[in-house]
């Protein structure tokens, strides 16, 4: 398996790579959607409003908190999970000066 060579790109560019994968699987997504849309921490199962079992769940849970998206603290035998909302604002911005970048305007293609 051949080395990705991630310290040839900038640190930005390698966030939007991050990004842009735990964006790429719909569970990931939904789990998101779903810490937004309760606007809270949640420290129920997942599983019932996602659909996925436990152990998938945790996996996506253990992505997202990896890149920084959602924190977690233990509480006892689970563990609570909501937004790092400086994360998701450090996030938005890196993506939306890479999202709002202007087509140039040539005859190229």
């Amino acid at each position: 398996m051949g080395l990705a060579k991630t310290e040839m790109f900038t640190d930005e560019q390698n966030k939007i790579s991050l990004f842009a994968k735990v964006f790429g699987h719909p569970a990931r997504v939904a789990i998101l959607q779903h810490l937004f849309k309760i606007d809270a921490c949640i420290c129920g199962d997942l599983v019932n409003e996602i659909g996925l079992a436990q152990p998938t769940i945790s996996q996506h849970l253990k992505e997202l908190k990896n890149l920084g998206l959602i924190k977690g603290n233990v509480e006892g035998t689970s563990v609570c999970y909501c937004i790092d909302k400086d994360n998701w604002s450090s996030m938005k911005d890196i993506m939306l000066k890479f999202l709002n970048q202007d087509i140039p305007n040539t005859n190229c293609c």
